[in-house]
């Protein structure tokens, strides 16, 4: 059996064509909508992944500063290396001046 397209009214024609373009269009915007949270979904995660990341790096070095510090501020210096903590204002204090560099004295921080 054949079908004769002259047989349909022009305004038939019309009303399927615009309801085909209308699916057209809506499957395109849905897929593009999909798309767009496939992507905001995969740049949220890769957003948390690099934050963590570095969330994680920044705190491992805090923690090993605080180590390191906390174990210098333990150590006991021998007993020839004597390090003199009062700073040379000139003839205020009696005995050896502090070693210095340049204009600035030499300070010696530990944690306390």
């Amino acid at each position: 059996m054949q079908f004769d397209l002259s047989a349909v009214e022009t305004g038939t024609m019309v009303f399927m064509g615009t309801l085909v373009f209308a699916l057209v269009i809506t499957l395109f915007m849905m897929t593009a909508a999909f798309a767009a949270m496939v992507l905001v979904g995969v740049g949220r995660l890769a957003w948390l992944i690099v934050a963590g990341t570095l969330l994680g790096l920044v705190r491992g070095i805090n923690h090993a500063w605080d180590k390191l510090v906390h174990h210098a501020s333990t150590v006991d210096l021998p007993g020839d290396f004597q390090v003199d903590f009062r700073v040379d204002f000139g003839a205020d204090f009696p005995g050896q001046s502090s070693p210095s560099t340049g204009t600035y004295p030499r300070v010696v921080l530990r944690d306390s």
